[in-house]
């Protein structure tokens, strides 16, 4: 391949893009190294339950789905609702990507519902359990507004996604904090650090990311033309728009980093904590 052409599809050395995109594959190419050992790890059950390793099989087949899927979006960075992207190639359209992502964090939300209802029922916690009844639920109704936004272009509703999220995982937290009586030692302490993992989401999405929507939304100065979602359907499966301008980029950087790290991270952590959680001191 040319130098030439490779200048054509990746950015400039010079260019911090460059660095925001190596970095997000180095650390998702981790995540997955992290996925294999935990695998290779916790498969196999110390008791010799086979219905436990089927639990655990499932743990590590949705962590597996978010990985691989954060790790997708990661390689092939994109931006939906604006139709760009940073490598001109199919696997970037956004239809591809909204996909991956709807799997991916459906897989995600349904890990937390496991390890609240495991919790739950190991201390009788009612509101724990309420919690993991009502949270896949809450994300399904997110994800149809993700959509809606991305095939309509409307941020409105991705400020309505990104809301339900927030409601979402504060009744985790509260899922959560029903559990700190009942555990004590290394248990209080796994609990107290997810409380504060979740608190530090919320303060982001209310703080940064819905607001950012919003602003979007109201500063859109000129009439936009709203797609018709069968009509936005096409329009995000055939066209995306290749650009290295940091500026188009600036709002995204925040987000996707943590996204495609630290949420990663959850994912990996929930599948140990369901794992051991039996073993936790109560």
């Amino acid at each position: 391949m040319s130098m030439a052409r490779l200048r054509a599809i990746f950015p400039a050395w010079s260019n911090p893009l460059t660095w925001w995109w190596g970095l997000l594959a180095v650390v998702s190419g981790a995540n997955i190294a992290a996925w294999c050992l935990l695998y290779r790890y916790l498969q196999a059950p110390p008791t010799g339950s086979l219905d436990r390793a089927s639990d655990i099989e499932l743990m590590l087949f949705l962590s597996a789905a978010y990985v691989s899927g954060c790790a997708f979006r990661s390689f092939l960075p994109r931006a939906d609702v604006q139709r760009i992207c940073l490598f001109d190639t199919w696997l970037s359209s956004v239809t591809l990507g909204r996909s991956v992502a709807t799997v991916a964090e459906l897989c995600f939300v349904a890990q937390w519902a496991i390890i609240l209802h495991q919790l739950g029922s190991m201390t009788g916690a009612y509101a724990t359990l309420g919690a993991a009844w009502v949270i896949v639920p809450l994300i399904v109704v997110a994800e149809c507004f993700s959509w809606h936004g991305v095939l309509t272009r409307n941020y409105l509703s991705n400020a309505i996604e990104n809301s339900i999220w927030a409601v979402s995982f504060l009744i985790v937290g509260i899922g959560l904090g029903r559990l700190l009586p009942e555990f004590d030692g290394m248990g209080g302490m796994v609990l107290v650090g997810a409380i504060v993992g979740i608190a530090g989401y919320l303060l982001f999405l209310a703080v940064f990311d819905v607001p950012m929507y919003l602003t979007r939304w109201k500063n859109e100065r000129a009439p936009v033309e709203r797609l018709h979602p069968l009509e936005g359907l096409w329009d995000a499966s055939v066209r995306w728009v290749v650009t290295h301008d940091i500026a188009h980029w600036k709002d995204e950087i925040a987000w996707m980093s943590l996204y495609f790290s630290a949420a990663v991270w959850a994912s990996l952590a929930l599948c140990v904590c369901y794992a051991f959680a039996g073993d936790l001191p109560r």
